[in-house]
């Protein structure tokens, strides 16, 4: 089944993967760091593709964003993309670094490619070093194929309890062009330029630099608008290949169909970021927050995601509990400008708060709405025409177990 999307003429295609786009494939296998599920992936190219990349801002960047940095920096072109869960390889100094281009180089040895064609990506625990038998043991099983998005997209979990993954279709002069996408993040989810790990695919005709134009123009209104916890990982990366399969005219700023294109980009990082969200750890709901009337787009999201990060209006909706008190909490310590007499907040479309005043409305209604799967806070300011949206989750007590025991 094909969605469509009535702005631009967007098609969200039902099951769609990062292997939709023509001219991909992806393989995972089990290489044994993980006891039994599938934790090491490879994503290809049928040809060297465009790239663009955003990255953690922590001081602490793992050694695979750094060989990955490496590589794009040389010809700014990617081929292949090898990630493995469980560890991390972060915090682990010069030999960190060095399993990380040795990753590299088994990779480019086994398909006959430049070394500077292939990305690297870890995820999982801190400060261990990866266990290269292991690892050799990934690069030389792993297969991939044009069927094989379901293993790649198991291989790159950690404590996710699902795969995440989204595909949108457009046309540009003529030409069907699909923008698909993989990611995985459950916990450690407040990002900075970047989300967990996030693999999008396109064939698309683009070149790099428009490409990471487009990239961070949508990561900003998407990944960067999510939270779970507050914490940010040191190898968390979004990573954005297009390989040009779709024969029309290039796409930069100047073409007619730049917006589409833009646009659609956007749908599938919103999709896969909404997907971490609902999927924070021990979550049960997904929160949205959206915020309309603020001073300019900048502090409507700095309001959103104040409000969906804020560890007591989590909890209120664990709870089923419309404490619109805790909402006014977060929007007054965030570093928007506000004015309390011009703020309205809804909760599940009741009116809660008004001008500065709180407002009769049901509780028990109010209860039963916050039950549901997914709870929307809408806030109203009156400053200006400035829109932000953000997403979470409510704060469980199965996230405390998850975290307790992470490495044991």
């Amino acid at each position: 089944m094909i969605q469509t999307i009535k702005q631009f003429q967007v098609e969200k295609v039902d099951g769609g993967t990062l292997l939709t786009p023509k001219g991909f494939k992806a393989g995972g296998v089990h290489s044994g760091l993980r006891y039994k599920k599938r934790d090491f992936g490879l994503l290809m190219s049928d040809e060297p593709a465009s790239v663009a990349a955003v990255y953690t801002q922590s001081h602490f960047q793992a050694p695979p964003l750094k060989v990955t940095q490496e590589s794009i920096r040389q010809e700014n072109k990617i081929q292949g993309v090898v990630i493995n869960s469980a560890v991390a390889n972060a915090c682990t100094g010069k030999q960190g670094l060095e399993n990380a281009y040795e990753t590299r180089r088994m990779i480019a040895n086994r398909y006959q490619i430049p070394e500077s064609y292939v990305a690297v990506a870890s995820t999982g625990v801190i400060g261990e070093q990866l266990p290269m038998d292991k690892i050799t043991l990934g690069c030389e099983e792993v297969e991939v194929s044009a069927t094989g998005a379901e293993d790649f997209q198991e291989a790159i979990l950690t404590t996710d309890t699902c795969q995440k993954h989204t595909c949108y279709q457009l046309q540009i002069d003529g030409e069907t062009v699909s923008i698909g996408g993989a990611a995985k993040g459950s916990g450690m989810i407040h990002p900075n330029m970047a989300t967990m790990l996030g693999f999008l695919t396109t064939d698309a005709n683009i070149d790099s630099s428009a490409l990471q134009l487009a990239l961070s123009q949508s990561i900003d209104r998407s990944f960067n608008q999510i939270t779970v916890d507050g914490e940010t990982s040191t190898n968390d990366m979004v990573l954005a290949l297009a390989n040009g399969s779709a024969k029309h005219e290039p796409l930069n700023e100047d073409h007619p169909e730049w917006e589409k294109f833009k646009y659609s980009l956007q749908l599938v990082c919103e999709d896969l970021a909404k997907q971490i969200a609902r999927d924070g750890e021990g979550a049960t709901k997904l929160i949205e927050v959206n915020v309309s009337g603020a001073g300019s787009n900048e502090d409507a999201r700095i309001i959103a995601k104040k409000v969906v990060g804020s560890s007591l209006v989590k909890t209120a909706v664990y709870g089923h509990d419309a404490n619109w008190g805790r909402i006014v909490g977060a929007i007054g310590h965030s570093d928007a400008k506000v004015d309390p007499e011009g703020c309205d907040i809804f909760i599940e479309g009741q009116l809660v708060f008004s001008e500065g005043t709180p407002c009769a409305f049901s509780e028990e209604q109010a209860t039963e709405d916050m039950s549901k799967e997914k709870v929307v806070i809408e806030i109203r300011l009156h400053e200006g025409d400035g829109e932000g949206t953000a997403w979470g989750c409510d704060l469980t007590y199965d996230y405390v177990k998850i975290n307790a025991s992470y490495r044991t």
